[in-house]
C-alpha cells in the first residue's frame, strides 16, 4: 500500500514499550513519564542511533514537526536507539524533545526492533490513537509533507497527493513559489521582492548545494549576466538544498540573482514537486507559468547564453548544432584548447596533440583515491600492452581527477602511456562534452577523431584486449564467436558422455 505494509494489531502502549522493571519512559534531562500517559495519542516509534549520518540528518527535520505538533496534545514520538553505548546514545537524546526507551533496557529495545521488522536507520512507524501501525514510511512521509503530513494515516497522504497533481494541472509562479504567509523572495542584500514581480518572465528554479554546484553557479552567472545585458526577460530564483546557512550564505552570496528564504519549507517541497534526481538542477517556468524544460543545468554547461529560451523548437535547433559539431569533431577540436596543444608522457615532457591524430585514442577517466580505479588498472595495463603489441596505432590519455600533485604522480607512476598535466583545465570540458558520471570511464576515439563508444571501460573489463578497436562491428563479432564456441564447447560436452539407465559414463 502507499505508506508502506502495516500490521492490522493493534498494540496496547503499556504492554508494548514497559519491561517487569519499568512502566516509564524518559527524557533528555532524566525525567521519568509514565507510559499510560501517551494512551489515546498518535505515537511515532523512532529507531535511530548517533552513528548514522541519515539518522543526524533527520532528526531535526521531526524535531520541527514536533514541536509545531506538540501544543496538539495529542502527539509523542518515542526513541528507541541503536547507539552502541550509553554516552552515544545521551548525546544523542539530548537533541530530541521527546521520550525514550533507556538505554539499559536493550532487552526491549532489541525486541521492538525484531516486532517491527526494523532493518536499518532512521525508520519511524506511526500508531493511531488505537496502538494500530498506521504507516512504517513515516522517514519519507516527514521529509516530503513535513507537519503537512498529520495525522500520517493514509488518508491524509493521498489528500496531499491528490492537491499536488491539482496544482500541477493549474500551475502558476505563485503556486509554486508561494508558502503560507511568505509571498516573497529575498536578494543577498536582503531585500524582499514580492512574487507577483516575476509574473510573465521566464524563470529559471535553481535547485543547489554549494559544494556540489562549486564550478555549474560561475557559468551560471556569466550566462544570467549576458542575458541581462541583452534585456532578457529572464530571471533566476535559488531554491538551496543546504544543511548549513553558512553554506547557503556563502553561496548565495555570489550570485546577483534572488532566492527562497534558507531553510523555507517550500525548499524541499518543490525538490518533490520536481522529481529532483541531480544537482545542479534548473527547472524553467515559461512565462505562462508552465513547467517549460525540467532540467537545463546540461544545455547551459554545454551550449552557455544560446540555450536560451529553452523552447522546444531552440533545444531542436541545439540538437541540429550538436549533430554537426559531432560530424566535424577530430581529436584535435577534442584535446586542443586555447591555452594548451599538447598531453604529457611519464617524463614530463610534452607530446603535441597533432603527433596523434590519426590513431586510435582511450581517454581515460581515473583517480588514485578511487578504489575501483585502483582495481581495474592492472587489467587496463595489460589490455594496453597487448594491443600495442598488435598496432601500435593506439595510445591512452590518462585524465586525472586527483586532489593534489602528489597523487597524480604516484598514480600515473604504473602507467604506461601519456596524461593531461594534473590539474589541467581541459579536464572539466572532456567530462562535461562524454558525460563522465562516475570513474573509472574510458572513451574511445577513432583514427578519424569520431567517438566510438563512452563505454570502453566496461568493454576492456569484460573483454580485455580482444575488445580493441572497440567498434560496434567488432564487438558483434566478438560475442558471435563467443556464442559459436559455446555451442561447440555444448556440442563437444554432449558427444563425450553417454546416459545408460539414468547414468552418466565416458563414452
Amino acid at each position: 500500500m502507499a505508506n508502506g505494509d502495516v500490521d492490522n494489531v493493534s498494540h496496547d502502549l503499556i504492554s508494548l514499550l514497559s519491561s517487569e522493571e519499568r512502566d516509564y519512559l524518559v527524557r533528555k534531562n532524566g525525567d521519568q513519564v509514565k507510559i499510560s500517559n501517551l494512551i489515546g495519542k498518535t505515537v511515532g516509534l523512532f529507531f535511530s542511533g548517533s552513528w548514522c549520518g541519515p539518522c543526524c540528518h533527520f532528526t531535526p527535520n521531526l524535531v520541527e514537526v514536533y514541536e509545531e505538533l506538540l501544543p496538539k496534545g495529542d502527539f509523542e514520538v518515542v526513541f528507541i536507539s541503536s547507539d552502541r553505548n550509553d554516552e552515544s546514545f545521551n548525546g544523542h537524546l539530548a537533541k530530541m524533545p521527546w521520550l525514550a526507551i533507556p538505554f539499559s533496557d536493550s532487552e526491549t529495545r532489541k525486541r521492538l526492533k525484531e516486532l517491527f521488522k526494523v532493518r536499518g536507520i532512521p525508520n519511524l512507524i506511526f500508531l493511531d490513537a488505537n496502538g494500530k501501525v498506521m504507516t512504517n514510511q513515516g522517514v519519507r512521509i516527514i521529509g516530503e509533507y513535513g507537519v503537512d503530513g498529520y495525522p500520517f494515516t493514509t488518508e491524509r497522504i493521498n489528500v496531499l497527493k491528490e492537491e499536488e497533481e491539482n496544482a500541477k494541472k493549474n500551475q502558476s509562479l505563485s503556486t509554486i513559489l508561494v508558502h503560507g504567509s511568505r509571498s516573497h523572495l529575498v536578494s543577498n542584500d536582503g531585500n524582499e521582492v514580492p512574487i507577483p514581480e516575476l509574473e510573465g518572465k521566464t524563470v529559471g528554479l535553481y535547485f543547489s548545494i554549494k559544494r556540489l554546484c562549486l564550478d555549474f553557479t560561475p557559468k551560471l552567472v556569466e550566462v544570467y549576466k549576458k542575458l541581462k545585458e541583452r534585456g532578457e526577460s529572464f530571471e533566476i530564483v535559488l531554491i538551496s538544498l543546504d544543511d548549513e546557512e553558512n553554506d547557503f550564505k556563502e553561496g548565495f552570496n555570489t550570485m546577483p540573482w534572488l532566492a527562497v528564504p534558507f531553510k523555507d519549507k517550500c525548499c524541499g517541497k518543490l525538490a518533490r514537486y520536481f522529481d529532483l534526481e541531480s544537482l545542479p538542477t534548473i527547472v524553467v517556468i515559461g512565462p505562462d507559468g508552465k513547467t517549460l524544460n525540467p532540467n537545463v543545468a546540461e544545455l547551459i554547461e554545454e551550449h552557455g547564453v544560446e540555450a536560451y529560451p529553452f523552447t522546444p523548437e531552440k533545444l531542436a535547433e541545439l540538437a541540429e548544432i550538436e549533430k554537426a559539431r559531432l560530424e566535424a569533431q577530430t581529436l584535435e577540436t577534442i584535446l586542443v584548447s586555447e591555452e594548451s596543444d599538447f598531453v604529457i608522457d611519464k617524463s614530463g615532457s610534452k607530446v603535441l596533440v597533432s603527433e596523434l591524430v590519426g590513431k586510435n585514442i582511450l581517454l581515460y577517466f581515473s583517480a588514485h583515491w578511487c578504489p575501483p580505479c585502483r582495481a581495474f588498472l592492472p587489467k587496463l595495463v595489460k589490455a594496453y600492452n597487448e594491443i600495442k603489441e598488435k598496432d601500435n596505432a593506439f595510445e591512452i590519455i590518462f585524465i586525472s581527477s586527483d586532489r593534489d600533485q602528489s597523487s597524480f604522480d604516484e598514480f600515473f607512476a604504473g602507467m604506461p602511456w601519456l596524461a593531461l598535466p594534473f590539474g589541467d583545465k581541459r579536464k572539466s570540458f572532456l567530462a562535461r562534452k562524454f558525460k563522465i558520471q562516475g570513474i573509472p570511464a574510458a572513451v574511445a576515439i577513432d583514427p578519424n577523431g569520431r567517438t566510438v563508444t563512452k563505454e570502453a571501460r566496461q568493454l576492456i573489463a569484460a573483454h580485455g584486449a580482444d575488445a580493441y578497436p572497440f567498434t560496434e562491428d567488432h564487438l558483434k563479432r566478438l560475442v558471435e564467436k563467443a556464442e559459436e564456441v559455446a555451442k561447440e564447447d555444448e556440442k563437444k560436452s554432449k558427444e563425450g558422455s553417454a546416459c545408460d539407465g539414468g547414468h552418466c559414463r565416458k563414452a
